[in-house]
């Protein structure tokens, strides 16, 4: 079996879903794809359905009844990987924000390289943002800043949701814990990793905004990445330590410890 999965959630990406499906086939390193799509009125599970034939035992969908959220598409996900015995399994959106080529270097971080979590970072080299409002850039940015800020991660980009995991990782990591859905769910994942000490490295990436279909961002998703955070940290004060699984290090491109 491949072991590297793709998990690329959808919801209404019709627009999407045939493109990133044959960009992420087509690439030099065989990745297999599931797409967990929370029943789009669209039509796109119908779209990656069409395309099973074209890659069998490669392209996967899983349906589910809804809009459930980010966190849980990816927490099933997970365990789908988990159960098929995937080594890698990556996080990465269906709208191109997160080019497909880039999965490679996330691989290589933690197949070649050695770390446990590979993030794909906008800020670990200045700001690589292409058609965002300067707005919206601020707003990432800072909120990056203010996770740093309040939970002492030394991660430049901690809402990123271009990841890749080792299984060791996801194995480690308690689901059922996990409280949040929408965009905290992204930073309390890295938290949880940092705290079990797994190692990170931030691999510098160019972020493109959607040019086709919808975004999901919303205000109360942000407002839960927030408060979140706080509640992350004053949790962590409250509960028994986590037992490491290493000692903590998150790192930069050139492998040395970011701050």
């Amino acid at each position: 079996m491949n072991n590297g999965l793709v998990l690329i959630p959808t919801y209404n990406e019709r627009e999407n879903a045939e493109q990133i499906v044959r960009k992420v086939m087509g690439l030099p390193r065989a990745f297999d794809v599931l797409v967990i799509d929370d029943g789009s009125p669209d039509g796109t599970a119908a779209i990656v359905r069409g395309l099973q034939a074209e890659f069998p035992g490669r392209l996967f969908l899983e349906e589910r009844p809804g809009k459930q959220g980010l966190g849980t598409a990816y927490i099933h996900g997970f365990r789908w990987a988990l159960a098929r015995g995937y080594g890698y399994v990556f996080e990465m959106d269906a709208d191109f924000s997160h080019n497909p080529d880039d999965l490679v270097l996330l691989y290589n971080a933690c197949a070649v390289e050695g770390y446990d979590v590979a993030i794909g970072s906008r800020y670990i080299q200045g700001v690589n943002v292409v058609n965002w409002p300067m707005e919206r850039v601020l707003m990432s940015y800072y909120a990056s800043w203010y996770v740093r800020f309040v939970t002492g991660m030394p991660i430049r980009d901690a809402t990123a949701g271009f990841k890749c995991y080792t299984a060791r990782v996801l194995r480690a990591i308690d689901f059922d814990r996990i409280r949040f859905v929408g965009y905290a769910f992204q930073i309390e994942m890295k938290w949880r990793a940092f705290q079990l000490g797994f190692k990170i490295k931030e691999v510098p990436i160019i972020f493109t905004d959607r040019t086709r279909g919808t975004s999901k961002m919303s205000k109360g998703i942000v407002q839960e990445a927030f408060f979140g955070v706080l509640q992350m940290k004053i949790s962590s004060w409250l509960r028994p330590k986590p037992k490491p699984a290493g000692a903590p290090a998150v790192a930069g491109p050139s492998g040395l410890e970011a701050v």
